[in-house]
């Protein structure tokens, strides 16, 4: 069957066997190493949520699956079914096993987002009450225990005194008769208590012969006195024995009644199992889970005939027939297939545990009107490596495995995977290179041709014309085909094809011209038939077949012209030079030989791999341009990140620092409140005379003095930077750094040293390390002039404006204040003009009169308007009263 040998030629075996290393219990080993790959995409879209889901678990600390205790019962179930008896450690491992899957289904009943293991988990059915029943009636030995029956408790006890009673008779034998006895030992033989004496003496212990030693020196010997007892001993042991046999019974039937709910049990822990083994797999290879791409509505998509115009310009009915030769209706993808840093997995295995070379990845970017792939390029180059690299990566997506790429991994979902991949000649079988690769690709033809006819019924009378896939293979004599002559008539059939066909040099093995002839003939076969075909080949003509047909495409895999050697790089868009002398050459063959073929090479063969080189240069050099400028992006990035972190850091500082500003002057403004409260209090209950309130009042002038920044007096400048013999200082012209060997002299000039060189350089000529410049002679007289004019301009303000007063300080205390709310305006002024007289040692006078209707306030106000003694009068502020307070200032 073409679909195992093509598991085979995939090594998916050794694959399997790698993912089974990371399964946890045997049932997952052996479901490891016998993969079976889904044969609907419902089923692969299962597989890979329970592995999206068990690598959740795993990525969380403490989630990961556990198995512990889970073991392979399948084989004693169906014992238990067909009424055998069940042994201790068999019922044991049945009962750490109920155990196990019951801590496994906690652990994901306890999980989030595993909808699908919690479904999984709640069909585990673990029978608690069979597990306690087996370690009530099984010890840790797996021997049956005495709390199993009342009855095997009671026979344990008899057999314990008997062998106690026997014990005590054969030791007194041994003591009696030691000459006798070879050894001071009680033994057993055929389950009756013996010892061994030697044999000149038996006659000394009479008894019975029950064995003797390889050499005849030594009998087993029972002694007549404890016969009986031995007796007594084979009958309460044939008792225990059927006793324990009725509780294993017993216990065997309570296994085989739930033998169903077991099994399974069984088939469940193993799901889980390998899916934990591919999560597990998949972070080991640092895969990504994969996204299968639909396929589209069936549209017409145009071939260019340019190049086949000529071709059919002969053809009588070329104008009725080009129309449908040009069109083929096709399914195409909904988007590329996309597979970037795609890694053989079996390469990085090698690579991590067989000390393999690095794996070069591949990046695979199809478009999804591309139906066929030709790889051309070097031999050992890597082409058939990129072949089971796409071939496994399709597998393992359809199995619900991580595929080792980096995101997005799109492809589609494969119905079939098949290969032609190696060498199928066999004397036995008679077949050449040729005949086994066309016998291996006749069989992916009829999978195909089998495929097309199991269509839906809407289809399936169209896809009954199909011809036999065989018939379309021309006969390797005849000439090369008219590719167009393979394309069947749209109106016809609408192909659904899903297969992914792999082919390894495909046409080799026979003569060229008839090879090449018989691959064209056999790939635009397969793009109408296949999904996705990749061949590889050496073939010039495959490579033209990209510019006939816009369903084909080239590839190539890199070779190093420097270096001589592949770089396992494949190159989209550029077909590939086969190199073959190159590497005739640098694997040892005569120079000579190789130089003789390159003069036998054709020109226009030459023209066209100079040609191809030269795309490969401009390529590289694109490539290279391209990673320069995504690391400068990288770099850009990181710097704005830095950038973007410093300035936010700032802002952070900048507004810790008003913070602790704020704090500052509202602790100021609190300490001066409170000290100006303590001067009022004291005013208000010492003497009130005009030698305290001029003591409060320079209070006051140092409170201000302390606590304003205006009346704070300026930090004293740093002393500017001056040079001393030894100091390291920079020379900015220069560019250089120097030592003093001489201080600066009246020219303001100093000789310094750097390396061998000694000169003399002006002051103004230097800085410190700290970019400090030195003050010089002329920058400190411009500094003293700048500090005279300023001098000088205040002086002349200071005599254009007149002396300002200190400003008044009203502080009120009952001497110095006066209430006339409620007297006439004729009385008050009587009470306000002895007031003022009292108040001259305060300078100032509180009368409060209150609001009202205002009457009195205005004589008041007029009383004062005329008053020698007053300076002035105002209203008090709110607090001290508003409208009904007036404040008067004495002269």
């Amino acid at each position: 069957m073409i679909q195992a040998e093509t598991l085979e030629l995939l090594e998916w075996p050794r694959l399997c066997q790698h993912l089974a290393t990371f399964a946890a219990t045997k049932l997952g080993v052996a479901a490891a190493l016998d993969l079976q790959i889904p044969e609907t995409q419902a089923q692969t879209a299962e597989l890979l949520a329970q592995t999206q889901e068990a690598y959740q678990l795993e990525s969380r600390p403490g989630a990961a699956l556990s198995f512990e205790g889970i073991q392979d019962i399948g084989s004693t179930l169906q014992r238990a079914e067909l009424q055998g008896l069940l042994s201790g450690e068999e019922l044991l491992a049945i009962a750490t096993t109920l155990s196990g899957a019951r801590q496994l289904r906690r652990i994901v009943d306890s999980a989030t987002d595993v909808p699908i293991l919690k479904e999984l988990a709640s069909q585990l059915r673990t029978y608690p009450e069979i597990e306690q029943e087996i370690h009530r009636c099984i010890d840790d030995r797996a021997r049956v225990a005495d709390r199993a029956t009342p009855k095997l408790g009671g026979i344990r006890v008899q057999m314990r005194q008997l062998r106690d009673r026997i014990y005590q008779i054969l030791q007194g034998i041994l003591q009696r008769q030691s000459n006798a006895v070879q050894e001071q030992v009680i033994t057993q033989r055929n389950a009756r208590f013996v010892i061994p004496v030697k044999a000149p003496q038996k006659d000394a212990i009479p008894g019975i012969v029950h064995d003797s030693s390889a050499s005849g020196a030594t009998l087993y010997v029972e002694p007549h006195n404890t016969v009986n007892l031995n007796n007594q001993m084979r009958q309460l042991l044939r008792q225990e024995q059927a006793e324990e046999e009725a509780v294993l019974r017993a216990l065997t039937q309570q296994v085989a009644a739930v033998k169903p709910d077991l099994d399974r049990l069984l088939v469940v822990v193993t799901t889980l199992d390998l899916a934990a083994a591919k999560a597990r797999y998949g972070y080991w290879l640092q895969a990504n889970p994969p996204k299968f791409i639909e396929l589209g509505e069936p549209e017409l998509a145009p071939k260019n005939t340019d190049n086949l115009d000529e071709e059919n310009s002969g053809d009588e009915n070329s104008d009725e027939e080009q129309p449908e030769k040009s069109q083929v209706l096709i399914r195409n993808l909904r988007s590329p297939i996309t597979l970037r840093q795609l890694r053989h997995p079996l390469l990085v295995w090698q690579q991590q545990h067989e000390q393999g070379f690095a794996v070069v990845p591949v990046d695979l970017t199809i478009s999804p009107q591309i139906r066929v792939v030709a790889i051309t390029g070097p031999n050992t180059g890597g082409k058939t490596v990129t072949l089971k690299t796409l071939g496994l990566a399709a597998l393992m997506a359809k199995a619900g495995m991580f595929v080792a790429a980096r995101e997005p991994v799109e492809l589609p979902w494969f119905d079939n995977i098949l290969a032609d991949i190696g060498d199928e000649q066999s004397l036995q079988q008679s077949l050449s290179t040729f005949s086994g690769h066309i016998r291996r690709i006749s069989r992916i033809l009829e999978v195909l041709h089998n495929k097309s006819e199991r269509q839906s019924p809407g289809e399936g009378e169209e896809n009954s014309q199909i011809p036999n896939p065989k018939s379309q293979i021309p006969n390797p004599k005849s000439q090369i085909p008219n590719p167009n002559s393979q394309i069947p008539n749209p109106k016809s059939q609408i192909p659904n094809p899903k297969s992914l066909v792999l082919l390894d040099e495909v046409g080799a093995g026979t003569d060229p011209s008839e090879g090449s002839a018989l691959a064209i003939a056999l790939l635009q076969y397969l793009a109408q038939h296949s999904l996705l075909t990749v061949a590889t080949t050496h073939f010039g003509e495959l490579k033209a077949l990209k510019y006939q047909d816009s369903r084909f495409e080239n590839a190539s895999v890199e070779f190093d012209d420097n270096s001589m050697q592949p770089t396992y790089r494949l190159l989209w868009g550029i077909p590939g030079r086969s190199n073959a002398l190159t590497i005739a050459k640098r694997l040892g063959l005569l120079t000579s030989i190789v130089d003789e073929a390159q003069t036998y090479v054709g020109g226009a063969s030459q023209d066209v791999n100079q040609v191809i080189a030269g795309l490969e240069a401009q390529r590289r050099k694109q490539e290279t341009k391209a990673r320069e400028a995504t690391q400068l992006l990288h770099q850009t990035e990181k710097l704005h990140r830095e950038v973007s972190q410093k300035a936010a850091a700032l802002q952070e500082r900048e507004r810790e620092l008003k913070i602790a500003q704020e704090v500052a002057v509202n602790e100021a403004i609190g300490t001066a409140k409170s000290e100006i409260a303590q001067i009022i209090r004291r005013l208000q209950s010492g003497d009130k005379t005009a030698q305290n309130a001029q003591v409060a009042t320079d209070t006051l002038n140092q409170i201000s003095q302390k606590h304003l920044p205006s009346r704070q007096q300026p930090a004293k400048p740093k002393p500017a930077f001056m040079p001393k013999v030894g100091d390291r200082i920079r020379i900015p012209s220069l560019g250089q750094t120097a030592e003093v060997l001489s201080g600066p002299d009246a020219n303001e000039e100093l000789s310094v040293r750097f390396g061998i060189m000694k000169m003399t350089v002006k002051l103004a000529e230097i800085e410190s390390l700290d970019g400090e410049k030195p003050e010089t002679k002329a920058q400190l007289a411009k500094v003293a002039a700048q500090a005279q004019a300023i001098a000088t301009a205040k002086a002349k303000q200071a005599a254009s404006e007149p002396a300002k007063p200190n400003p008044e300080i009203a502080i009120r205390t009952a001497n110095n204040s006066i209430d006339l709310r409620g007297a006439r305006v004729s009385d008050a002024e009587i009470e306000i003009d002895r007031a003022l007289s009292k108040a001259v040692e305060y300078g100032v006078l509180w009368i409060i009169h209150g609001k009202g209707t205002g009457q009195l306030r205005r004589g008041v106000h007029e009383f004062l308007d005329t008053h020698p003694q007053v300076s002035r009068y105002e209203l008090a502020s709110q607090k001290e009263g508003g409208a009904g307070v007036t404040i008067v200032f004495l002269k």
